[in-house]
This record gives C-alpha cells, structure tokens and sequence, in this order.
C-alpha cells in the first residue's frame, strides 16, 4: 500500500503535526494482507523535518513493525530526514 505524503502538505515541520498525520493515515490504512508493504512516497513534498517523520515513521512502525518502507527520494531535505532518523537509531 502506498501513502502519498504529499496529501499532508507539501512544507512538513514539527511533532505535533506528524503525529497528527500519523493518527488520519492509521485511520484509513487498511493493508490487504499481514505481508504487504507500507510504502510512503514523498513525491511533491518541498520540505521535511526529521521531527514531523519521526512522529508518522514510530508510529507506523508501533503498528505495521518491518512492514513499513520510504520509497526513493530526490528532494534534499527528505533524504537528510531519513538520513537524520537513521542515526538515531530510528
């Protein structure tokens, strides 16, 4: 199933704000199977913090474990989000 992240604005900052994304995507994400994959597509975002990712990344985690996956991005402040999480240990 993929998410396109771009319905939640195309300037995402701040915790309140991702997990406030975080609860509408648990809200209607429906996986069709156990195994399918929870893709979130950043297409069309302008600016990303690692605070409002973390807050959408945790909790997809809390309730899809492995499952979830960050498709390929070219925008830079993205790719420094994910990088940023990943040394966190996140």
């Amino acid at each position: 199933m993929k998410i396109e992240i771009r319905k939640f604005g195309d300037i995402l900052v701040s915790r309140p704000a991702g997990r406030e994304a975080f609860l509408v995507i648990k809200s209607y994400l429906k996986p069709k199977s156990s195994s399918e994959l929870v893709e979130l597509d950043f297409t069309g975002v302008k600016v990303m913090t690692p605070s409002w990712l973390d807050e959408v990344l945790e909790g997809l985690k809390g309730e899809f474990a492995n499952r979830v996956r960050c498709l390929p991005s070219d925008n830079p402040t993205v790719i420094e989000s994910i990088k940023t999480l990943e040394e966190w240990g996140g």
